[in-house]
């Protein structure tokens, strides 16, 4: 088993094909520029530079022992995998298939956290990002999950792209469930406890998102509340804080 301090810290800065292709997913180059990248290698497994896979890391940045044994079981090619701060909290790092981008910027905190990433599909989070109990985080068929900074989100929170399933209609055969959608959550997000974020989603900057609310396939203005199942805007004109103050 491979574990993360076995692998090695090269001299190689991140290329410029893989910083535009992070840039084209969504990464703010401010923050690829705000730190020093460098390629891991060591002990991993033969086909992972033969199938042309990549892993970067910042100084300090680190993945569980586990989480590298599970990435690195499956065969995938041309995978970018980019870690930029301490991840000692995340439960499993996925990846399901050739293509896939991951970053974790610094200040990303996944207690117990799940990531999942299939072919051709990315994740990308800016820190800092505080999710206080076991966020599962899903994006295949192609689809994104993006999200700026100033990120809280309580336990049990759910963001996926997709349903894993195809749901047509019985008639026609006509898929109508999402496939390879893309999320967006803006600056300062608040997600409450067990809320749900799923199919084609743009939340703006300074949003509460209710105690287990479903936002799906929806796109919600700044400075609100919504709740509900579906969401639905419930306060206008607010922002929150992580102070819990009168």
């Amino acid at each position: 088993m491979t574990t993360w301090q076995e692998l090695t810290r090269t001299d190689e800065a991140m290329t410029p094909e893989h910083r535009a292709r992070l840039v084209e997913a969504g990464v703010d180059p401010d923050r690829l520029d705000a730190l020093a990248w460098r390629r891991l290698d060591g002990p991993l497994p033969s086909w992972w530079n033969d199938l042309g896979n990549a892993l970067y890391a910042a100084p300090g940045a680190m993945l569980p022992d586990r989480v590298v044994e599970l990435l690195t079981t499956f065969y995938f090619h041309d995978a970018l995998i980019v870690v930029g701060g301490p991840m000692e909290h995340l439960t499993s790092l996925l990846v399901g298939g050739d293509g896939a981008t991951v970053f974790l910027d610094e200040r990303v905190i996944l207690t117990a956290g799940e990531i999942y990433c299939g072919p051709r599909s990315s994740v990308v989070l800016h820190g800092p990002v505080v999710a206080t109990r076991s966020p599962v985080i899903d994006a295949r068929n192609g689809g994104s999950i993006v999200a700026a900074g100033d990120q809280l989100w309580a336990a049990g929170v759910y963001i996926a792209t997709d349903d894993m399933h195809r749901l047509e209609d019985a008639a026609t055969g006509e898929r109508i469930n999402p496939f390879g959608a893309t999320i967006r959550l803006g600056h300062h997000v608040w997600l409450c406890r067990e809320s749900v974020v799923s199919g084609h989603v743009e939340i703006g900057d300074h949003v509460c998102v209710g105690l287990r609310a479903v936002v799906r396939g929806q796109k919600v203005p700044a400075n609100v509340v919504v709740a509900g199942s579906p969401a639905r805007v419930v306060r206008e004109g607010t922002t929150w804080s992580f102070d819990d103050t009168p």
